[in-house]
């Protein structure tokens, strides 16, 4: 198991950035695909950012030249930056760990094991 907390959430203005973070813990020695999900109200959770063990990144195509995912393995931390904010980023957004490689480019909800509680990001 591992057990992921997110924090950077905030309510910005349309063209900020925002930094998201993800503290991992708990069996991080196992290789894992991470990504980055966001759920807006009465929307369906979608898959936005992915690293793979061998640090191959995957985007959403809205979010691709805007944000940017990155983990620091020494840290066990997981990280999203995000640039040029839109009203439409505005959600909920969740750090998740799958187990092994990233299955369906690790941007689908089904490819996570695990998941954090979530960070609010509003943008106005």
């Amino acid at each position: 198991h591992v057990q992921l907390v997110e924090s950077g959430g905030d309510s910005v203005q349309a063209g900020g950035s925002l930094r998201l973070s993800c503290a991992i813990s708990g069996n991080t020695d196992r290789r894992y695909c991470m990504g980055w999900f966001r759920q807006a109200p009465g929307k369906q959770r979608e898959g936005i950012a992915s690293v793979d063990a061998d640090g191959t990144t995957k985007y959403r195509d809205s979010v691709k030249g805007r944000f940017a995912i990155s983990k620091d393995n020494a840290k066990h931390s997981l990280s999203l930056q995000m640039d040029n904010l839109q009203p439409g980023d505005t959600a909920t957004y969740y750090c998740a760990a799958g187990i092994g490689i990233c299955v369906y480019d690790g941007l689908s909800v089904a490819a996570m094991d695990y998941w954090g509680r979530g960070t609010q990001v509003t943008v106005s």
